[in-house]
């Protein structure tokens, strides 16, 4: 009986002092976290150092080797995992432009990602494009070293120029040239019946560039379209997974500011002479390109077989500079993996840090790592993904089966900053069915296999103004768009949380998580 009570009360002993440990490490990631946190410099380094990160780029490369030198600095393992490949590689340089006349100004403009760049400085004169082989035909000759106008709005997508593409304008002109007979019918029974009220054109389908693959014969220098500001650009997604150093683009792909774009038509109608000169250094390297997903971990001693996951996506548009997409997610997590080895943080299962790759072509490094995950998948606790900009982690809702244990961990979460109480609500509303398609971000093939992807509620609580549509994949997308106060405090919350989590006796309950799950 003496043996019994002497092993009992040892055991009472060795577990109070694990938690007391585990308190003294909250309350010193706590205290490193509001007097010394790093999140804006590591978000100063990836955004001003290497810039805007599209796999295939050297900028990616380079930040994807920083991250995995700063786990292994601050004393992490890390995993570079090979994620898949692009077909060639892409690297934005300098660009500029400008209108050459006597009323000229420089030229607000981008162009999407895997399109073609300048050969040095060209200039050129200015035509709208042709809406029907008639009026293609009549000015073939005139396209040599022409910048052409096309129509239609830029939604930040290259125009296709693949067959596919090519076939569908095929059709288009097939009935424009029908609908031009026609209307030359009317312009002579219009010009025969002068003096009555003639009667109307018939009005040709719009399609912009529907002469492309002519006018890139013919010798243009490329096309411009008008696009909102802030000026949002993507890549080319219709053309890459064809693409080769032998068959690299040819022909600029301009989206140019809509003011300046309606003040060139009218010149252009007008048939004013004019020049416009643009340099863009858009460049190319021979692929395959490998990129990685960068996996940062902190061991588990009790359950090294367990996980906790936090991360967001390393990879950003290179029109501007990922500050905030993703930039805002990915720095948080790098700051609470090195608050908590900071703070000697032993946790009791692993704590994994993914800063994925790819997620801006289609969720590639996050796909790839649960479908070559799989046997993870119920091991893991939570997948914390931040994707939603620089707002401040201030909350959490939760199934109830969860709600226990989240109250515990989020405890110490109202004694980091009085300007930011968090608030642990129970979910009331039934659990929605398990998703079976991706959504929009790294969180969405976790969700799809069942793995619990809870995220923390994330307002402007302070009222700061911030609108993610102004820098979503926007030339806007910069260092200074992220808010260091909710950066830093979301840094904290989430080492607090991650840490808590990875030392309970158990892994979440997923029951209720999903209408589906038992």
């Amino acid at each position: 009986m003496k043996k019994i009570l002497l092993t009992l009360v040892t055991v009472l002993i060795f577990a109070g002092g694990t938690e007391a440990q585990h308190n003294k490490v909250i309350d010193r990631i706590i205290e490193i976290g509001t007097t010394d946190n790093q999140a804006m410099h590591h978000l100063d380094v990836i955004t001003n150092c290497f810039g805007g990160r599209l796999i295939g780029s050297d900028a990616y490369e380079n930040a994807a080797e920083w991250c995995a030198s700063e786990f292994r600095k601050w004393g992490m393992e890390v995993i570079m995992d090979e994620a898949g490949t692009v077909p060639v590689g892409f690297n934005r340089g300098p660009w500029f432009g400008r209108m050459l006349s006597d009323n000229g100004m420089d030229l607000h403009f981008a162009t999407p990602s895997y399109t073609s760049g300048t050969k040095g400085v060209q200039r050129g004169h200015v035509l709208i494009e042709p809406k029907s082989k008639e009026e293609f035909e009549r000015m073939k000759g005139a396209l040599k070293g022409a910048w052409v106008l096309i129509g239609g709005k830029s939604t930040g997508w290259p125009i296709d120029y693949s067959l596919k593409a090519d076939s569908a304008r095929e059709v288009i002109k097939l009935y424009n040239d029908s609908i031009s007979k026609i209307n030359r019918e009317i312009m002579r029974e219009n010009y025969s019946n002068r003096g009555s009220e003639p009667k109307p054109m018939l009005p040709l389908k719009e399609e912009p560039a529907l002469f492309y693959r002519e006018m890139r014969e013919a010798g243009i220098l490329g096309v411009i379209q008008s696009a909102e500001v802030p000026i949002r650009v993507l890549y080319d997604r219709k053309n890459l997974d064809s693409m080769t150093f032998e068959n690299l683009p040819t022909v600029c792909d301009i989206k140019l500011d809509e003011s300046q774009y309606k003040i060139i038509e009218q010149m252009a109608k007008e048939r004013r002479y004019f020049l416009l000169e643009f340099d863009i250094r858009n460049h190319f390297k021979p692929g395959p390109v490998k990129y990685h997903n960068v996996i940062g971990v902190i061991r588990g001693r009790k359950y090294p077989d367990q996980y906790v996951m936090m991360g967001g996506h390393l990879d950003a548009f290179d029109v501007a500079t990922g500050g905030v997409d993703d930039g805002s997610g990915v720095t948080p997590a790098m700051e609470a993996a090195r608050l908590i080895m900071a703070a000697g943080g032993k946790p009791e299962r692993t704590i994994l840090v993914c800063l994925w790759a790819g997620e801006e072509f289609g969720l590639l490094g996050s796909k790839h790592w649960v479908e070559s995950n799989t046997e993870k998948l119920p091991k893991i606790s939570n997948y914390f993904n931040r994707d939603g900009g620089p707002t401040v982690a201030s909350g959490l809702t939760v199934p109830d089966a969860m709600y226990n244990d989240f109250e515990k961990v989020c405890k110490p979460l109202n004694s980091i900053n009085p300007d930011f109480p968090f608030t642990l609500t129970k979910r009331t509303q039934p659990p929605r069915p398990k998703p079976t398609t991706a959504g929009g971000s790294d969180h969405a093939y976790f969700a799809m296999n069942g793995v619990p992807a809870l995220s923390f509620d994330c307002p402007d609580s302070k009222g700061y103004n911030f609108n993610y549509g102004e820098i979503w994949h926007t030339e806007r997308d910069t260092y200074d768009k992220s808010i260091s106060e909710y950066q830093e405090h979301t840094a904290v919350v989430t080492a607090v949380v991650v840490y808590g989590l990875a030392n309970l006796d158990h892994l979440l309950s997923r029951e209720g998580l999903y209408n589906d799950e038992k």
